[in-house]
């Protein structure tokens, strides 16, 4: 049985693609998923599962949420090891003391051909970024809300991406943790 962490893009955000965090645990549920844990309404959730290949376990979760809820969201998913490298790889450690400064772009794979030059561009003199494999690491003093690169970062990298902040991220990483050692 392995372990996943599912991020899903643009559910619950601003009144649209409402999908509460129990039901989304049902539909996990109803596909096979197991110890099911959710965290926060952005969706994020966590669970086991037998499929061994992610992208067409995401493909199927994607899928059901349409058929059930009428929209079809993005799903990225992680296994826990995958989720624990983009913890260590943090270039940033600095910002780990204010979370909410440094935002984890989880990309749905590499960028072949990212537009780095464009997001320095757009940089704000105190904001630094980089690119570590499937990962986008943004670290932003004054805020996401007010950062031009954070707009165009997905754009530039030229791949669909999904972002968390460092608390959540470090909140995901503890609920995989549990899921996979239950007390």
């Amino acid at each position: 049985m392995k372990t996943y962490i599912a991020l899903f893009r643009g559910i619950n955000v601003g009144g649209n693609n409402i999908l509460p965090m129990k039901d989304l645990a049902t539909l996990l549920k109803g596909l096979g998923g197991q110890n099911v844990k959710t965290y926060i309404q952005s969706g994020n959730a966590v669970f086991q599962h037998q499929a061994g290949d992610a992208a067409g376990l995401a493909a199927r979760i994607s899928g059901a949420i349409k058929a059930s809820y009428g929209f079809d969201p993005q799903v990225l998913l992680l296994d826990s090891a995958g989720m624990e490298q983009a913890l260590a790889a943090n270039p940033f450690p600095q910002a780990e003391a204010d979370p909410k400064t440094l935002h984890l772009y989880f990309l749905a794979a590499a960028p072949q051909n990212p537009d780095l030059s464009t997001l320095n561009s757009l940089r704000q003199d105190n904001e630094q970024f980089r690119l570590i494999d499937t990962v986008f690491y943004l670290y932003a003093p004054n805020g996401i809300g007010r950062s031009r690169l954070a707009a165009r970062a997905e754009k530039a990298l030229g791949v669909a991406a999904t972002a968390r902040n460092w608390r959540t991220v470090c909140k995901i990483m503890v609920l995989a943790q549990q899921v996979e050692n239950p007390d």
